[in-house]
């Protein structure tokens, strides 16, 4: 039995309890699978992405890009983990600026963050074919068919249940991890840092004997490389998405992704500073690659060991890949499931309760912009061209989300000042206002590269569909979901405490 119940311009239908038997999920994750899920997400830009931006500001500018993106990414860290224990709900992004700005508000950034999760996967995804065609030296032709195998597998692995999604999750990061200890290890006593890591010169070209400038292509470099290095430490903020998954998400969450965060700084840093500068490699050639891991390892141990190491390394690119595959059925869940996208996609599998709908669609989604841009720009320009594309599309939907999540940030420490808020930010508001700033630069520099441009237009196309897709239709079939009613109490709380705060003044 359902009602109607009209709340300004949008109107919300209470459905029974039928509805959400049919959408249920099941907990399982402790702190360390959620640490897992968040480095996992992310662990695949330090093998394969942030290298690009070698070409846009040398090694000065990649390095000097990671620090202002670490800044960035402290300051939205920091607020999600005092908004997730605050609102654990699998909405995530979606819900905390549901809460702090109305459903307007909860829709655009849960369709920008929704960009990001459909094509981060796709990004990585065309990695592993860059790998994988290296390592089997299959057709560069033929990749389109990694793509397909890599999605079609972990599909089933993440519908298959949360508890083997979490296993998989735990165990690839950690491999990933130490296979990029491995690494280190094995460049550090063959670095030669002026020679090769500063083997860019002025003009962008590539210097034969090295010791170019520290700023190749000055400080317009280095902002030019942010885009690049938001690739670092992109998607750990997919963590709350998988609060409804948490047994105990109001102490975990936190302490998930602020560990998180921690062992991608040490590693983001480690892999900028030494992959560059492994005798045999440099900047120069790193910048145009689509496998610089592998690159590093052939230089260190030659092809035929290379290969193995380098199929051990596509590891991380798997633990990534699984993991946002995990996330990005969760978000396109949580909105379907209030109805800003099609009811359908809620519907969770009968005996494994997880979203397997949204799962597939958002992959079948991916693989159609995968392969409009593989055909469009041809695949014969190469990695830096390709995956550059897709990760500045990718980019282009995280910067908008973490604009949205900081400005929500703000306005709830504002509009519910008393809200049991477990952790606390210790960064507060001039963290927010922080990941504001760098990530409306990040977006500047984005808009200003003509290679990757018309990506970014594209997206912004998609973000025009989806607005006039909710103001037509949407808006008027929502559903009271627990991210919908937890926003609409609290409104109300927060208006009674102003009008009482008003006849006492």
């Amino acid at each position: 039995m359902a009602t109607q119940d009209k709340q300004g311009s949008v109107t919300y239908t209470k459905v029974d309890h039928a509805y959400f038997e049919k959408r249920g999920l099941k907990r399982y994750a402790g702190v360390w699978s959620l640490w897992a899920l968040g480095v996992g997400a992310v662990i695949s830009g330090h093998y394969s992405g942030w290298n690009l931006g070698l070409g846009q500001g040398g090694w000065g500018g990649m390095l000097i890009a990671t620090a202002i993106i670490m800044v960035m990414y402290l300051g939205l860290t920091y607020s999600i983990a005092e908004m997730s224990p605050a609102l654990p709900h699998t909405g995530g992004a979606y819900s905390f600026a549901r809460t702090a700005m109305g459903p307007w508000g909860g829709f655009l950034t849960g369709l920008a963050e929704n960009v990001e999760y459909v094509l981060t996967p796709a990004v990585i995804v065309f990695f592993i074919g860059s790998y994988m065609t290296g390592i089997f030296e299959t057709p560069a032709a033929l990749q389109p068919l990694w793509w397909i195998g890599f999605y079609a597998v972990f599909l089933a692995l993440n519908i298959h249940g949360v508890e083997l999604s979490f296993r998989v999750t735990v165990v690839v990061t950690l491999l990933a991890l130490g296979c990029l200890v491995l690494f280190w290890a094995s460049a550090l006593p063959n670095i030669g840092f002026g020679r090769w890591a500063l083997d860019i010169g002025a003009d962008g070209a590539a210097l034969p004997q090295g010791g170019g400038p520290f700023l190749p292509l000055g400080w317009g470099g280095v902002l030019a490389t942010l885009p690049f290095a938001v690739w670092l430490f992109l998607a750990i903020e997919q963590l709350p998405l998988a609060a409804e998954e948490s047994v105990d998400p109001k102490r975990d969450m936190p302490r998930g992704i602020i560990a998180g965060m921690f062992t991608l700084i040490v590693s983001a840093f480690m892999i900028v500073w030494l992959n560059p500068s492994v005798a045999g490699v440099g900047s120069a050639a790193l910048a145009k690659s689509g496998e610089p891991l592998l690159d590093g390892f052939r230089a260190i141990f030659g092809t035929g060991l290379a290969k193995v190491l380098a199929l051990v390394a596509v590891i991380g690119l798997i633990a990534s890949f699984h993991t946002i595959i995990f996330a990005k059925g969760r978000q396109i869940y949580s909105l379907s499931r209030a109805g800003y996208f099609p009811t359908p996609l809620s519907v969770t599998h009968g005996a494994r309760k997880t979203p397997h709908v949204a799962m597939i669609t958002g992959a079948v989604l991916a693989l159609a912009v995968m392969l409009t841009v593989w055909f469009s720009v041809g695949a014969d320009r190469g990695a830096a061209i390709i995956g550059g594309t897709l990760l500045n599309m990718a980019v282009f939907g995280a910067m908008f989300s973490y604009i949205m999540q900081a400005l929500a940030f703000i306005l709830l420490r504002q509009k519910l000042p008393h809200i049991e808020r477990p952790y606390v930010s210790p960064l507060g508001v001039p963290g927010a206002i922080l990941t504001i700033a760098i990530a409306a630069l990040t977006v500047y520099f984005q808009l200003l590269d003509p290679v990757y441009r018309a990506g970014v237009i594209a997206v912004a196309v998609w973000f025009a569909v989806g607005v006039v897709y909710f103001a037509i239709h949407a808006r008027h079939h929502m559903i009271l979901s627990p991210e919908e009613e937890f926003a609409m109490e609290h409104r109300e709380e927060a208006e009674r405490r102003r009008a009482a705060e008003a006849g006492m003044a």
